[in-house]
């Protein structure tokens, strides 16, 4: 099954992240893979432009069926191949609607940690103001203690409940971004606590980003938030 599948990727990027943790929890090792390199531009080379136009990573691809989109890709692997591996997708309608819920939240927490750490990169220095960098950080940090207060109040350890499902597939790894930023682990102790409880997870130590390996941490520009 794997080896009908093919995953072009970059290390680091979260979007392929999920996409990587989604195949090993469903016992899909095997696939056709390739990492990619962003800095030298190769997500723009043909090989990506012939499976998604947009020229983004994750490129992915079973059979026929491309999937670029990352959460797309994730679910699809748990419809396609739900008795294999570990069920991510709970049958309980309170659990799966508490999963959704925190895996469609998390696309937020990515925007407002992206329009901080990326705003020099993506904004023309003549555009860049100093509120804007002030507003982005705010909403960062509004975004973060939201977080924080969904894992103090529980039902479980995990985003969703008890249970590891498709929520921390899709999240977690853009709460490990924040910490290879720096973020501070004494001021979010929670969220701290779940990010370092699920690095020996199977699935996410064996996708651990391998330039993340290289490089342990990045610039500390979310140490302060």
């Amino acid at each position: 099954m794997a080896k009908d599948m093919t995953l072009l990727w970059g290390s680091g990027s979260p979007p392929c992240w999920r996409v990587q943790i989604a195949l090993e929890e469903k016992k899909l090792q095997g696939y056709n893979q390739k990492m990619l390199d962003f800095m030298k531009g190769e997500h723009k080379s043909k090989q990506v432009m012939d499976m998604n136009p947009r020229g983004q990573l994750p490129a992915f691809k079973h059979k026929d069926h491309v999937l670029n989109e990352s959460y797309a890709a994730c679910l699809y692997l748990e419809k396609q191949f739900g008795g294999q591996g570990n069920k991510l997708v709970p049958e309980c309608a309170a659990e799966q609607a508490m999963m959704y819920q925190r895996m469609f939240e998390g696309l937020a927490l990515n925007q407002k940690m992206a329009d901080v750490i990326y705003y020099e990169w993506k904004v023309p220095e003549g555009e860049r103001h100093d509120s804007a960098v002030k507003r982005n950080r705010e909403a960062l940090t509004a975004e973060i203690k939201l977080w924080e207060g969904y894992l103090s109040k529980g039902p479980g350890p995990f985003l969703a409940g008890k249970t590891f499902t498709m929520a921390d597939v899709a999240v977690y790894p853009s709460i490990a971004y924040l910490y290879r930023f720096q973020l501070c682990e004494e001021r979010y102790p929670k969220l701290a606590a779940y990010y370092n409880s699920l690095k020996e997870r199977p699935s996410i130590k064996v996708s651990w980003p391998p330039t993340w390996l290289e490089t342990p941490e990045e610039t500390g520009k979310l140490k302060d938030i």
